[in-house]
This record gives structure tokens, sequence and C-alpha cells, in this order.
């Protein structure tokens, strides 16, 4: 999670590094709940991971 203060921005992004020190490191979980201040714009930039493939039913 990072965030722009001055704009009340928040963004969520994939972990890409670890051991990165810009923003919060949050667990999905975490992430999946956060809820932004009033007023301020939430943006999800994580990428979707599917866990299964889609099942086409005919």
């Amino acid at each position: 999670m990072s965030f722009d203060y001055g704009n009340s921005l928040v963004w969520l992004d994939d972990l890409i590094d670890p051991m990165e020190r810009y923003g919060y490191r949050l667990c999905a979980d975490h992430a999946d709940r956060l809820t932004p201040p009033q007023g301020w714009t939430l943006t999800d930039r994580r990428t979707v991971t599917r866990l299964f493939a889609p099942v086409n039913v005919a």
C-alpha cells in the first residue's frame, strides 16, 4: 500500500520485491479489507491470480 496524502489517494500494488522499503506491505487479507479515509480514493492495481481455471459448462 502506498499513498499520496496531499491528493487523498491510496494505491494497492503487487508486492514484487519483499525488501522494497517504499510503501507498506500488507497481506492479501488485510489489503482486501482496506478502507481508505472518507473522501480518499482507493485504486487497487494488484493483478488477480486465479487459483483454479474457470470451468466451461456446455
